[in-house]
């Protein structure tokens, strides 16, 4: 299985080290794959989809007009 390094701020090192009874690879590993299975099923959904990208600009216009107006009154 491949290794993975990362950076986090002192303040959660902290943390981490004093709850060192929980496997935090593991917590970070499950954390990974929830957000993986939410790209595959956006792939998926864009892999099927028959917008074109002006129709998307289109709807995202009309999304955000209806917003203003909804929480600017």
């Amino acid at each position: 299985m491949p290794n993975v390094t990362l950076s986090i701020p002192n303040e959660l090192h902290f943390i981490l080290k004093k709850h060192s009874e929980i496997k935090w690879s593991e917590v970070a590993r499950r954390a990974m794959w929830e957000q993986a299975r939410k790209l595959q099923m956006m792939d998926s959904l864009v892999e099927q989809s028959t917008f074109t990208h002006e129709d998307v600009e289109v709807l995202d216009h009309k999304i955000k007009a209806g917003l203003r107006k909804r929480f600017s009154a």
